[in-house]
């Protein structure tokens, strides 16, 4: 499993995220505190704390090129 930290601080990076991550294979999650949801979902996300950078993870063992523009 690979992790970063991401920034989703908007509404517009968001939906640029979750569109770049529907395009790659793999399974993959967002973590905070003791959530962890879908990375591919956007209703998901909102439910999360954005007011702080949330913790990617990466099944596949490799951080996809899609979210380098997001991270923290």
């Amino acid at each position: 499993m690979a992790t970063c930290q991401v920034n989703l601080n908007s509404i517009e990076k968001i939906k640029s995220f979750v569109e770049a991550l529907r395009k790659s294979e793999g399974t993959y999650e967002l973590a905070s505190g003791k959530y962890v949801i879908n990375a591919k979902s956007i209703m998901g996300i909102f439910s999360l704390d954005l007011t702080k950078p949330i913790e990617f993870r990466s099944q596949t063992g490799v951080i996809p090129s899609a979210v380098l523009p997001f991270l923290a």
